[in-house]
């Protein structure tokens, strides 16, 4: 029988909710077969659900793979657009990707970025609003910087790579940071009440991985990054919907069901999601669930776990 593997928020962000601490969770913590941690972060948690080739996440390369038909050619590396907001001492990261921006805004952009990124031998296009990439060679020294959604309110200089290569990257950005600030793109957005597109964020440089793996033949997910690797893996993903759940197990057949919950708000995780899951388990169908939390916890949960009665289930502490 397959199980379910659980890709969850950090456990903190879990505990900060009543609803959810005082929950399922708890439960299956309490009374789960606790396994070692895994690494920290994003990419060792996408590895509870896929695996593939080398340490890094190649996200760049693989959301080009949804987004145009050239991704097996060359590397890529993301460059977001962003608002950022200076003070003294700090440049903060406050929004990345969808600032609400149209097709004809981001062409407009890149009118003017093209130039830049172009004569630094990194081309740059946008085949969606939200996600723009720069194209390189696979030798291309692309900076390692780590996703935006990680450092949100953050400095951005306290995530920013040293040496010869980062100082080069961080040059490029300061030249594009000059171009957006003086388009007339911006000063039409802020005059709306819009937050301007004032900088760029690199990330998730890499190529497009072979030899991707999965035991789940499908997964329920809203991440892009995730339905790469999973229609790299032969598998499919299905829509980040709870009504859906049931035809996802149905269609995953006799291999396990992957499910990513780390987007759900803390009231619809508890009551649409693990409530759900709990009762498919008790029902025996599935064989066990496998949670992942991405700061690291690893846990297994099967049904007959619930009759381990001595293990009393706390709230999950803060």
């Amino acid at each position: 029988m397959p199980s379910i593997r659980l890709l969850l928020p950090e456990l903190r962000h879990c505990a900060a909710s009543a609803e959810v601490a005082g929950g399922v969770l708890a439960g299956w913590i309490a009374r789960g077969d606790v396994r070692p941690d895994a690494e920290a972060g994003t990419a060792a948690a996408l590895r509870s659900l896929v695996e593939w080739p080398g340490t890094a996440l190649p996200a760049a390369a693989l959301t080009r793979s949804l987004d145009a038909a050239d991704a097996a050619h060359g590397a890529w590396l993301r460059a977001d657009p962003c608002y950022v907001r200076p003070d003294l001492t700090t440049v903060r990261l406050l929004a990345s990707g969808d600032l609400g921006q149209t097709a004809a805004e981001t062409a407009a952009l890149l009118q003017e970025l093209k130039p830049l990124f172009g004569d630094s031998g990194v081309p740059i296009d946008a085949p969606t609003p939200a996600r723009w990439y720069l194209a390189g060679s696979p030798g291309t020294d692309f900076p390692d910087c780590p996703p935006p959604e990680e450092i949100l309110g953050d400095d951005i200089k306290l995530h920013w790579p040293q040496g010869a290569a980062g100082k080069r990257w961080r040059l490029l950005l300061n030249e594009a940071q000059v171009v957006l600030h003086n388009h007339p793109v911006n000063a039409a957005r802020i005059a709306r009440g819009a937050v301007p597109i004032n900088s760029l964020w690199f990330w998730g440089g890499g190529r497009l991985p072979g030899g991707v793996s999965s035991r789940c033949a499908r997964v329920i997910t809203a991440d892009p990054v995730l339905v790469a690797l999973t229609r790299l893996a032969g598998g499919a993903e299905a829509p980040f919907d709870p009504a859906g759940l049931e035809d996802a197990s149905r269609a995953a057949g006799s291999r396990d069901l992957g499910i990513d919950l780390r987007s759900a708000r803390a009231g619809v995780l508890e009551r649409d999601w693990l409530q759900p899951l709990d009762a498919r388990l008790r029902r025996g169908d599935c064989e066990a669930i496998e949670l992942g939390f991405v700061s690291g916890q690893r846990v297994t949960v099967r049904a007959s776990h619930r009759r381990r009665f001595w293990r009393r289930v706390r709230p999950l502490p803060p």
